[in-house]
């Protein structure tokens, strides 16, 4: 089942707040119901909400397609969720394109543009596969004929539910899976949203070799040496490579500085932020202390993400190749 589709007018989501459990799609047909799916979570994954908020300027246009309600479709939905960057790269292209056009051409061509935003996506994550799956390759092939998979570790979820297709941190498994590559997951659960149980179930239905683990298992398994490689996906890269993820990635990634384990980053360009000029610019997004599980009264911090230092990643797997995160401006 795809994460996002059209359906004649309207625009159909996969409800991620209800998987594993329930598999359900919902069908939005306005701008205020594409701005609940990205704000409640029902879309998640920076890629794959930045194509919905395209969707969403699209459906907006079609009930009144002059400046005013263009402006507040873009205002709207950039309130949603305030960390990923692809959100507003997405909403800044639908800007330039519609702007300009007179009211009564601007519903069509937002509907085309944002096909176009969903479409590049898909194979933009596909090449992400194929430049990812030459780093675990060669892992392999340094193993001098030792018959076992390659362990990868990852974090929060930045698979095919995350994106219109493919994944980015699991497009490499994918693409290995399907070319015989032997590799081992470890999940890290994700607390205190679970999503590693979206990657647990996305790489069941794919029937790839996978193992669910307590976040803060994570340190104890490298130090044991049964993690080759950590593989993250990012909701905003800043200029200088710092990244920023899903609140607990930062941990992973000074444990495997300390191993001596490569930590990467796969993302789409899209979700390079040029103008931020380093982690401490990037939003970090306060998510309602209920998620936690504890009571009204008891005082609650709920960052939804921490910021990994460049000095802490190997490289960036992107749609254009693997580079040293102080060099992100050869990808542009």
């Amino acid at each position: 089942m795809q994460t996002l589709a059209e359906d004649g007018d309207a625009v159909l989501i996969l409800d991620q707040t209800l998987l594993p459990r329930e598999i359900e799609q919902r069908r939005l047909n306005t701008l205020a119901e594409v701005a609940h799916a990205i704000r409640a979570m029902q879309v998640r994954g920076a890629p794959l909400i930045g194509a919905c908020a395209a969707y969403g300027v699209a459906l907006a246009l079609r009930q009144d397609a002059g400046d005013d309600a263009l402006d507040a479709a873009l205002s709207t939905l950039a309130a949603t969720r305030p960390t990923a960057v692809n959100l507003d790269w997405a909403l800044g292209r639908m800007r330039r394109l519609l702007g300009p056009l007179a009211p009564a051409l601007r519903a069509a061509a937002a509907w085309r543009e944002a096909r176009a935003i969903a479409e590049e996506d898909a194979a933009a994550n596909a090449a992400i596969g194929r430049h990812g799956m030459s780093l675990l390759a060669g892992i392999a092939a340094r193993r001098a004929g030792r018959e076992e998979p390659v362990r990868l570790m990852t974090h929060c979820n930045a698979g095919r539910l995350a994106t219109v297709r493919h994944g980015t941190a699991l497009a490499p498994v994918y693409a290995a899976h399907d070319a015989g590559l032997a590799v081992h997951v470890w999940v890290s659960e994700t607390r205190p949203r679970n999503q590693g149980l979206l990657t647990v179930w996305e790489l069941a239905q794919a029937g790839v070799p996978h193992t669910l683990i307590a976040d803060n298992a994570a340190g104890l398994l490298m130090m044991r040496g049964q993690v080759d490689i950590v593989v993250v996906g990012a909701d905003r890269l800043a200029a200088n490579g710092d990244t920023a993820n899903k609140i607990g990635t930062y941990l992973k990634a000074l444990a495997a500085r300390e191993h001596g384990i490569p930590f990467y980053v796969a993302a789409p360009v899209s979700t390079i932020d040029y103008a931020c000029p380093d982690g401490a610019h990037i939003p970090i997004e306060e998510r309602d202390g209920r998620e936690l599980g504890a009571g009204v009264e008891v005082p609650v911090a709920n960052p939804a993400f921490d910021v990994t230092p460049a000095n802490l990643i190997a490289g960036i797997i992107t749609e254009r190749g693997v580079f040293p995160p102080g060099n992100l401006g050869a990808s542009a």
